[in-house]
C-alpha cells in the first residue's frame, strides 16, 4: 500500500512539474493586431496553464516568404496567420493540416461563419478559419466636404463630382486630392470585384479557373477607374511615399476620399486630426447594382504541430475563433466579426463607422486566389500601363486577363 501511495505521489508530482506545451504563433507586424494578440494570449494562458504561446511577427512584405521557407523545413510556427488568398499554395504543398472534423464540423463552420469564408474550403475540407472578415467602403474627410458644401456621394457620378470640387492643384503638383487613387492598395480589388460586376459582368467563371473580365463590362470597369486619374484628374498614385501612401495622405488631411478596408479604421482613428466618416461604396446611377470585395486572414495549424502540440493548437484555434475573441478583435483592431450572429447584430449594422462595412457582407465576393501576389501584379501592372504609359483601357484589361490566366492555367493544369 505504501509503495502504491509513493508511486501515485511520484506520478502526481511529475505531472505537476511537467513543462507546459509551448506553441509558436506567427502573424505579420501590424501594431494593433500584435498588441491585441498579446492580450489575448495572456487570457488564453490563464485559462490553459498547461499551454504557453510564443508570438513572433515579421514585416508584411517578407511574411509570406518567411512562412513558405520555414514550415517545409520543420521550423517556424505551429499555428500561423495567413491571408486567405495564400491558402491554395499552403494546402497543396502540405504545409497546413486539415482542421480535425470532430473539433471543427463543416456544417457548424458554415452555419456559424459568414458565407465568404467558404472560399477557403479546399477539396471539401477547411484548413483554417478567420477571427474577422473585411469589406471595402469609402472614407471621407468631413471637414473638406463641409468646406466645399458637399454631401457624401451615393453614386459614382456624385463621387466624381465631389472629388472635382475638393481637388486642389493639378498633376504633378497636386496639393489636395479628390480621391486617393492607389492601384496596389485596395483599388485593384475594387475594380475587379466591384466595378466589373456593377457594369454587368463577372470576373471569373464559377469554378474560378477562368478569368472572364476581358469583356465589355471589364473594359468599362478599367476605363471608369483609370478615368478618375486621366480624365477627371482627381488624384495621382503614390501622392505620399510608402506602401500605404493613399491612407497616409488621407490621415494627413490631404485627400477627400479613399477606398479602404475595415482593417484601416483604427489606424485612421488614431492618426486623423479632423472629422471623418465612412459610407458604402457608390453604385452606378443607372442600375444601382451593389457589390463589394470581401477578404480575411485565417489561422491554421501547420504540420509542425504533432501529438500534444496538435491538441494544444486545436484549443488555441478554438479560442481565436470564439465569439469572445471576435468581439475583442472588433474593439481593438477594427475588423468585422466573422460570426454570422455577431456581424448581424443590429447595433453593429447601424454603427456610423462599421455599418457601411457590415451592410455589404451579403453582396461581398471573395476571390479564390491561387497566387495572390502574382494575380495582384497582373492587375496592377495592367492598370499602370494606362496611368503611366498611355495604354488604352481595352488593351490593359486584355493584358490583365491574359497574364492572370497564365497563372490560373499553371496552377489548375
Amino acid at each position: 500500500m505504501k509503495k502504491l501511495l509513493t508511486l501515485a505521489l511520484g506520478l502526481s508530482l511529475a505531472s505537476a512539474s511537467a513543462a507546459p506545451v509551448t506553441l509558436t504563433y506567427w502573424q505579420y507586424d501590424f501594431a494593433s493586431k500584435v498588441s491585441t494578440m498579446n492580450e489575448l494570449i495572456k487570457k488564453f494562458e490563464a485559462a490553459n496553464p498547461d499551454i504557453k504561446i510564443k508570438q513572433e511577427t515579421f514585416p508584411y512584405d517578407a511574411y509570406n516568404q518567411k512562412v513558405a521557407s520555414s514550415v517545409p523545413a520543420g521550423q517556424g510556427p505551429d499555428v500561423v496567420n495567413l491571408f486567405y488568398g495564400w491558402l491554395p499554395q499552403y494546402v497543396d504543398s502540405g504545409y497546413l493540416l486539415p482542421l480535425p472534423a470532430k473539433d471543427f464540423p463543416i456544417k457548424k463552420i458554415e452555419s456559424d461563419f459568414v458565407p465568404m469564408i467558404q472560399t477557403s474550403k479546399m477539396d471539401g475540407k477547411y484548413y483554417a478559419l478567420p477571427t474577422s472578415v473585411r469589406t471595402l467602403a469609402v472614407f471621407y474627410n468631413k471637414d473638406l466636404f463641409k468646406a466645399a458644401r458637399l454631401t457624401p456621394p451615393r453614386t459614382w457620378e456624385d463621387f466624381i463630382a465631389a472629388g472635382e470640387k475638393i481637388v486642389k492643384g493639378a498633376p504633378p503638383r497636386f496639393t489636395t486630392l479628390g480621391f486617393g487613387i492607389q492601384p496596389d492598395g485596395q483599388d485593384y480589388h475594387m475594380v475587379r470585384e466591384v466595378l466589373v460586376r456593377q457594369f454587368g459582368g463577372t470576373p471569373y467563371s464559377k469554378d474560378s479557373k477562368t478569368a472572364t473580365y476581358d469583356s465589355e463590362a471589364g473594359r468599362k470597369a478599367m476605363a471608369f477607374y483609370t478615368d478618375l486619374a486621366t480624365k477627371y484628374k482627381l488624384g495621382v498614385p503614390n501622392f505620399f511615399p510608402g506602401n500605404n501612401s493613399y491612407r497616409d495622405a488621407f490621415i494627413a488631411g490631404k485627400v477627400g476620399m479613399i477606398i479602404d478596408g475595415s482593417f484601416a479604421v483604427n489606424t485612421i482613428k488614431n492618426g486623423a486630426k479632423f472629422e471623418w466618416g465612412v459610407i458604402p461604396l457608390p453604385v452606378m446611377k443607372d442600375n444601382g447594382i451593389r457589390s463589394n470585395f470581401g477578404s480575411y486572414w485565417v489561422n491554421g495549424i501547420t504540420k509542425n504541430a504533432k501529438g500534444e502540440k496538435l491538441d494544444a493548437a486545436v484549443k488555441f484555434l478554438k479560442f481565436l475563433t470564439s465569439e469572445t475573441t471576435q468581439r475583442t478583435w472588433l474593439d481593438s483592431v477594427g475588423e468585422i466579426p466573422a460570426s454570422r450572429k455577431l456581424s448581424g447584430d443590429a447595433s453593429l449594422r447601424k454603427d456610423p463607422v462599421f455599418g457601411a462595412f457590415v451592410g455589404s457582407l451579403p453582396f461581398a465576393h471573395s476571390t479564390l486566389f491561387v497566387d495572390e501576389a502574382g494575380q495582384r501584379k497582373a492587375w496592377v501592372d495592367a492598370i499602370n500601363t494606362v496611368l503611366l504609359q498611355g495604354n488604352t483601357p481595352a488593351n490593359a484589361i486584355k493584358k490583365a486577363a491574359t497574364d492572370e490566366q497564365k497563372i490560373l492555367n499553371s496552377y489548375y493544369k
